[in-house]
């Protein structure tokens, strides 16, 4: 027949298993490297970049259609003379000042 003590070393086992395995678990919902909560933060962070992925590649096609559109002539010339300063064989340019007013110098 078991003895009293050998009933309490056996209650203080399954204590000291209970205890060992709730601080295991503890440590690796909180504090572990893959924590429950690093694996929230990171699953949040992936979510927010899947987004800002997203919005890039529709902005990426966008601008892709817009470079697959030929310019017309007459605005390829206007960059080609105001941004360049590019003239027509036999063109001569004359730039203008443009006037200051008078009040403003007086």
């Amino acid at each position: 027949m078991p003895t009293s003590e050998s009933g309490d070393s056996a209650s203080w086992f399954r204590w000291g298993i209970g205890a060992v395995l709730t601080g295991a678990l503890v440590w690796v919902l909180f504090f572990d490297s893959h924590s429950l909560l690093r694996r929230y933060y990171w699953q949040q962070e992936l979510e927010s970049l899947n987004r800002e992925n997203a919005r890039l590649q529709s902005k990426i096609n966008r601008l892709q259609k817009k470079l697959d559109r030929p310019l017309p002539d007459s605005v390829v010339e206007r960059i080609a003379r105001n941004e360049y300063g590019m003239k027509r064989p036999g063109e001569t340019i004359y730039r203008v000042k443009p006037e200051q007013s008078r009040s403003a110098s007086e």
